[in-house]
């Protein structure tokens, strides 16, 4: 396998999991380190620092300095949004696109339970046919409602902010076999 196909499949499986799928939404907005992603998640240092290290060495984060804690170093990291697997510069592999689906999925279950009875919400779901000048204008709006989401993203439980949640999967249907 070359290099190439080996880290995108590395970097596709790396965020086929529902923890990294919440680190990757938590350091979109701000840098933090294993000890803060803990602290947030709820999960233990050595579960936030393993999950860090596999999201790191796939590519999804960045390292975003060092800060200094009781006589020790934590390296502190971000996801650089911008050019992941969901800005649209890859074509994975079909199983490892399903994998990515379903923990997708799992996470949008667990983020539904916390939706707020009365806030903003839109669910909307549609397998249709429509012209390519009407899906290639959907595909633009989705894209530039993912770009806004991540563009503004903060820390977590900043004064003035909600808690949002934003999943969108859009695509083309082949032909049923």
């Amino acid at each position: 396998m070359s290099g190439d196909v080996s880290d995108r499949v590395s970097s596709l499986r790396a965020i086929a999991h529902p923890v990294r799928l919440q680190i990757l939404s938590l350091l979109t907005g701000t840098a933090m380190s294993a000890a803060e992603v803990a602290r947030e998640m709820d999960i233990s240092h050595a579960n936030a620092s393993y999950h860090l290290r596999v999201l790191a060495k796939a590519g999804q984060l960045v390292p975003a300095g060092e800060q200094k804690v009781r006589g020790g170093v934590a390296k502190r990291y971000r996801h650089p949004w911008e050019t992941g697997p969901s800005s649209g510069q890859q074509t994975p592999a079909p199983e490892d696109f399903i994998r990515h689906v379903r923990a997708v999925a799992d996470e949008l279950t667990r983020r539904s339970t916390q939706r707020r009875p009365g806030g903003r919400n839109i669910l909307t779901d549609a397998e249709m046919w429509v012209s390519p000048e009407a899906w290639a204008q959907v595909i633009d709006l989705v894209a530039q409602a993912s770009r806004l989401v991540h563009a503004e993203a903060r820390p977590p439980r900043t004064q003035g902010t909600v808690h949002v949640n934003l999943t969108a999967v859009a695509f083309e249907m082949g032909e049923e076999e």
